[in-house]
């Protein structure tokens, strides 16, 4: 019989650069600890970049009773990035990427005391993905690990972290059955399966069994509606047994309607996740992972981008019982590595091989924003092909798509490797106007009308402390957030053709080397904040238009307390058609409407405000003070500074912050003014924005945009702005 012994508890933790015979030496003196566990749970999240990278040690002994029985195997879920696993001194495995289990044979290495040591290493280097990238890279035993023990005649254990079984169902919608193909490995002569009450007993053939079964009537697996799930079983003679669940659903995209389950258009809108939680890092309970399904739920996304690389394989759970589909991808990203090409693959063939069961996926992702800090070039594209040919030679039900980067030129070679694509654009917060998100897909669903294309990434940071009351790009105001979300959702519902469509991101999360929006190391464009506490407005939009179920009403604003003016706007989202304003008590309007309500309302005083919609209501206060609340305020400076620039005189014969980039960078004094500025401009935003500083597509978008535009986004202050004004006015056109 199979027997799982979580080894939990009992380890010792040594953040040294040791070797293996110091490590064992000094274990006593490490820190306990339990598992999951990361060493960068709190300076991976505090800014400056500085987090620890490089190797610590992870020590613990080995009771006889958990080594007990015939084989014996360690299950590592997570080590990030690279490990090695010593046991009793004998290096055992070298693993290399951190977000797939991989498993170690201890058999033949029991004796009398056991040691297990375990190096784990988050350090540079140019050939175990990811690198460079928009998020913390955090070091640790962050998953569960394992012994189990098994028969000597067993399942498959080892090979890509395999789970041993593979289910392949093939539905047919008009005779509503479908075709089940299991296969097992193991060093057994045969093989007991069974599917919806029928057994079959197959031989092991060269150590892989295969069985076929027909579901009649079958029970689809139907999304967020009914994720209905089959469960299989494979028992060996010697009693080792494993299962699976599976789902049975087909699925298609259409270049003009989108996503189809089942033969019905089946819109793909939801959110994406990274796997971090503030003060814990990534080493995330069960509890954790239930808390943000939940949270999923609500919002009422019925699709995920689980991002940038394979998550826990409870989370992939959840999300087969939640009817959740997912885009499942490895952290090919930002920078592509001429080293790393062998990584990208056995990383996609881990994720592949140990996701494959999961009805809740369904489509693999080859890459994300590689070309933003490299150039499309023979080796990156040869990469992306030997990919995209192992994704279809592992799995031939399942479709390939990468996330492409705004600044990618629609007609790029790479574009024409994957199944289907979808872009990450970010128009109206790092350079723009929001409309050029509508032009852009307009633009290129008419040029390329055979394409499947979806729309990856969108988001804008939203610091929950700021507010305005004339939001704009750049205030990080949870109020600009908020019309940002409002005009992507109507882009997105006026084009039906987008076969996903995913937010940037549901949670806040740890990106160390940013220092922006007046948070420190944290990307702040989630819809929910890092620690989960507080949904921001632009949460309940989603919900007023994804949830279906659940009756609500929200008024926005209520973080808006203070306000300095004789007049504001109260805005509710709400899923319900009316909705009814009250102020101090008196009913102010009712109005019919879709998500949005606004309402304007004089401000007299403080006042107790009420949004009720059928049996639901909400309520909050405002009032009216003097002087503007600088508290709201991200960059005091930058507020002030258009009304200054209205206000001033200026030459227009000579260069001033109100000429555009590719205007003053054309001059050459004027250019190497900007220049030098520009070279420091992207550091607050961390790694990935100085690496892809020097993009030409960048480049040209950036340079549409005012000097002044990009300086008050960047967080320039006032001074540093009318310094430079000063200088251009001194340089004639």
């Amino acid at each position: 019989m199979r027997k799982i012994n979580n080894l939990k508890d009992g380890w010792r933790f040594l953040k040294a650069e040791l070797s293996l015979e110091q490590a064992i030496a000094n274990a006593g003196q490490g820190e306990a600890i339990s598992l999951p566990h990361t060493w960068n749970a709190v300076d991976g999240q505090d800014g400056g970049n500085d987090y620890h990278r490089g190797t610590c040690w992870y020590v613990r002994e080995l009771t006889k009773e958990e080594l007990a029985g015939e084989a014996v195997f360690l299950e590592i879920n997570g080590a990030a990035m690279t490990a090695d696993v010593y046991f009793n001194g004998k290096h055992l495995a070298h693993h290399e990427g951190g977000y797939s289990a991989f498993r170690v044979e201890l058999t033949e290495e029991r004796a009398e005391k056991n040691i297990l040591a375990i190096s784990v290493n988050n350090a540079d280097n140019d050939t175990v993905y990811p690198q460079k990238a928009d998020f913390t890279f955090y070091g640790g035993l962050y998953r569960e690990v394992k012994i189990i023990s098994v028969p000597k005649a067993h399942f498959e254990l080892i090979k890509d972290g395999t789970p041993g079984i593979k289910v392949t169902p093939i539905v047919d919608l008009e005779k509503r059955t479908a075709t089940v193909t299991v296969e097992t490995w193991q060093n057994a002569e045969q093989v007991s399966m069974t599917v919806n009450g029928e057994t079959k007993t197959v031989p092991s053939v060269d150590g892989h069994a295969q069985a076929e079964f027909l579901i009649e009537n079958v029970h689809l697996w139907d999304g967020v509606d009914d994720p209905y799930l089959y469960t299989v079983t494979a028992t060996l003679d010697s009693g080792d047994a494993i299962s699976a669940r599976f789902g049975c659903r087909e699925y298609h995209c259409d270049p003009e309607k989108g996503f189809f389950l089942n033969g019905r258009s089946y819109p793909l809108r939801g959110v994406s996740r990274h796997q971090d939680l503030k003060g814990k890092g990534n080493a995330l309970s069960y509890a954790d992972h239930q808390a943000d399904m939940a949270i999923i739920r609500e919002i009422g996304a019925n699709t995920l981008r689980l991002a940038h690389y394979q998550h826990a394989q409870e989370f992939y759970d959840l999300c087969d019982e939640n009817g959740i589909v997912v885009w499942a991808e490895i952290p090919y990203i930002t920078m592509h590595m001429k080293n790393g090409r062998e990584n990208t693959i056995s990383q996609m063939r881990e994720l592949i091989t140990q996701c494959y069961n999961h009805p809740c996926i369904a489509v693999w992702g080859l890459s994300n924003e590689i070309t933003a800090a490299s150039a499309v070039n023979d080796d990156l594209l040869e990469n992306h092909r030997l990919l995209n040919s192992l994704c279809h030679r592992m799995d031939k039900t399942r479709l390939t798509t990468m996330a492409d980067v705004f600044m990618l030129e629609t007609d790029s070679p790479i574009l024409e490797i994957p199944d289907i694509n979808s872009y990450n654009l970010y128009f109206g917060w790092y350079l723009g106007d929001m409309d050029q998100t509508d032009e852009f897909f307009d633009e290129y669903h008419e040029k390329y009308p055979e394409r499947v294309i979806g729309f990856s990434e969108y988001g804008a940071d939203a610091n929950p402390a700021y507010h305005a009351e004339h939001p704009e790009k750049g205030d990080y105001t949870e109020d600009y957030q908020a019309l940002y979300h409002e005009h992507m959702l109507r882009m997105i519902e006026e084009r039906p053709y987008l076969w996903a469509t995913h937010v940037w991101n549901l949670f806040d999360f740890a990106a160390d080397g940013r220092d922006e929006g007046g948070k420190h190391g944290e990307n702040q464009k989630g819809l929910v904040t890092f620690d989960r506490s507080l949904r921001k407005d632009a949460f309940y939009l989603y919900k007023a238009a994804w949830n279906k179920q659940e009756p609500f009403v929200h008024l926005c604003g209520k973080r808006y307390q203070n306000r300095a003016v004789t007049e504001t706007e109260i805005k509710v989202y709400s899923n319900q058609p009316r909705v009814t304003l009250y102020v101090d008590g008196t009913k102010v309007e009712t109005q019919e409407g879709k998500n949005v309500f606004r309402f304007r309302i004089p401000l007299l005083g403080e006042h107790l405000i009420k949004a009720e919609a059928g049996s639901v209501s909400d309520t909050m206060c405002v009032r009216r003070v003097s002087e503007p609340d600088e508290s709201y305020i991200f960059n005091k400076a930058a507020a002030s500074v258009t009304n200054w620039f209205d206000a001033a005189e200026v030459d227009a014969s000579c260069f001033s912050v109100q000429d555009t980039l590719a205007e003053l960078r054309a001059h050459p004094q004027a250019g190497a003014i900007i220049n030098q500025m520009m070279a420091k401009a992207s550091a607050a935003r961390g790694d990935v924005a100085n690496a892809v500083k020097d993009n030409p597509a960048l480049q040209r978008m950036m340079g549409r945009m005012t000097m002044l535009s990009l300086l008050k986004q960047s967080g320039a202050d006032e001074e540093s702005i009318k310094q430079l004004n000063r200088v251009l006015q001194g340089i004639k056109k």
